[in-house]
């Protein structure tokens, strides 16, 4: 697709998958996806408000319409880049990273889902590895980080897997009730010590200025 829209030319490849710019034709290929729902209604993964349980009414048009919001909505003082993981030429899912107020902080955050028959491979650590060098390399991030509630196992070993420091915890509902979430910190210092020289960029010069850089 054809874009004047910077964000959506940015590319992120490592030798497992690409970050590839949210375009609305992959956006399309994901919804069999959301349709089907990305977790079970017995699984809670994510905070409200959420539409990507089973459950969730309407949720491929809540889901779209929420990207494109955010897509519609960025500023240098608050963005967020929405990613859609390719694996063997297969979207997968979403990788985000968002900012607020990066000009003055410098800090990011993270949002992720792959669908069901992809976890457990390696690809959410892979996936968040890419989104990292994007963010520290990329756009000269000073600090990342990341939640997920306690018993999310996968998402908090993701975090330690790559070297994120707990950073204390926090509330949120989901599913209308309330869950304690574990907070993590990575420093451009602690990334600095495990980066990678096999992931390249494309793309970011380009989308410098519309996030105020």
């Amino acid at each position: 697709m054809n874009t004047p829209y910077p964000p959506l030319h940015v590319s992120v490849e490592t030798p497992r998958l690409t970050l590839l710019g949210a375009t609305d034709d992959l956006l399309y290929q994901l919804l069999p996806a959301v349709h089907a729902g990305v977790v079970s209604p017995n699984e809670r993964p994510f905070d409200d408000p959420m539409s990507l349980y089973a459950d969730s009414p309407e949720r491929e048009w809540r889901w779209l319409r929420a990207i494109w919001k955010g897509r519609g909505s960025a500023s240098p003082d608050s963005w967020r880049l929405y990613f859609v993981v390719v694996v063997d030429g297969e979207p997968v899912g979403m990788q985000d990273l968002i900012g607020e107020e990066f000009v003055a902080f410098g800090t990011v955050t993270t949002f992720s889902w792959l669908k069901p028959g992809t976890r457990t491979s390696g690809i959410g650590t892979e996936m968040r590895a890419a989104v990292l060098h994007l963010a520290f390399d990329g756009l000269g991030a000073k600090e990342a980080s990341s939640e997920g509630f306690l018993d999310n196992a996968a998402s908090n070993r993701v975090s330690q897997k790559i070297g994120y420091q707990p950073n204390g915890l926090n509330w949120a509902s989901r599913r209308g009730e309330p869950a304690q979430l574990q907070k993590w910190t990575l420093s451009r210092e602690a990334w600095e010590l495990i980066r990678r020289d096999d992931i390249k960029l494309s793309g970011v010069e380009e989308c410098k200025s519309a996030l105020g850089l």
